[in-house]
């Protein structure tokens, strides 16, 4: 493997299961030391296992809970006493909450859709900025849906997340335009994880492909000789932008 991120400090939300899993893994193996956040402490110390047991870089590991924003701050501030910088970030933690007509929706369920899709990445971002400006080619990936560029009946909290997260990025996108960081969004279409299961119960899961296989994307995006800023990238190439 050429090690493509070698010696760069990345960091991937929802780490513990998914596309998130699997971008940990990769960049691990491409020599990145991966900053891991997911909610549940047993699943992280899995993975950790597995990059290990693969002889690659060990994981640090980052049981949180990304809803909790002050939270994230106290991490940002951890990790420039650690690091330094931050080269990757990897906003890819979400929930996909109930599907349904919107004015049948929860009060609450849409205050955790948003939450947890949109606001954390905001406080994420905001926490992590100083971090990515401090490296020479700081890169910022937030992971979208094509429902946030179509109006899909009964998936109003999650389409409309993915929409606010696509223009929250464009926007530090326009910001950082003069700066050595690039920002995108990757969106992976169908992939074999629990949350399309939950949204398409009873599908073959074996005509889906599974999350490993947007890998080479992840690392493309994350290289510093990656010239993208501000577009939208699918499997196939850039979608926007």
């Amino acid at each position: 493997m050429t090690k493509r991120l070698d010696g760069r400090i990345a960091l991937v939300t929802g780490a513990s299961r998914g596309i998130g899993r699997a971008v940990a893994k990769r960049y691990a193996a491409e020599g990145a030391t991966v900053i891991a956040v997911a909610r549940t402490q047993g699943a992280l110390e899995e993975l950790d296992d597995e990059v290990r047991s693969a002889g690659d870089t060990p994981l640090v590991l980052v049981p949180q809970d990304l809803r909790k924003g002050d939270d994230l701050d106290r991490m940002g501030l951890a990790l420039f006493e650690r690091f330094g910088k931050l080269d990757i970030l990897v906003g890819n933690a979400g929930v996909l909450g109930t599907l349904c007509p919107i004015t049948h929706l929860k009060p609450k369920d849409w205050d955790d859709v948003i939450a947890s899709n949109l606001t954390a990445n905001w406080r994420l971002l905001r926490s992590m900025d100083p971090l990515l400006r401090q490296s020479d080619s700081g890169r910022a990936i937030f992971v979208t849906s094509s429902v946030a560029r179509e109006a899909r009946a009964y998936w109003s909290a999650y389409a409309i997340s993915k929409a606010g997260l696509e223009m929250m990025a464009r926007i530090y996108a326009e910001e950082t335009a003069k700066t050595a960081v690039r920002v995108n969004i990757y969106d992976p279409g169908r992939t074999r994880t629990r949350m399309r299961a939950s949204a398409f119960p009873g599908e073959d899961e074996s005509t889906v492909p599974p999350p490993e296989s947007h890998g080479d994307r992840f690392v493309e995006l994350a290289a510093a000789d990656c010239a993208l800023h501000g577009a939208i990238v699918g499997v196939d190439g850039v979608i926007e932008g």
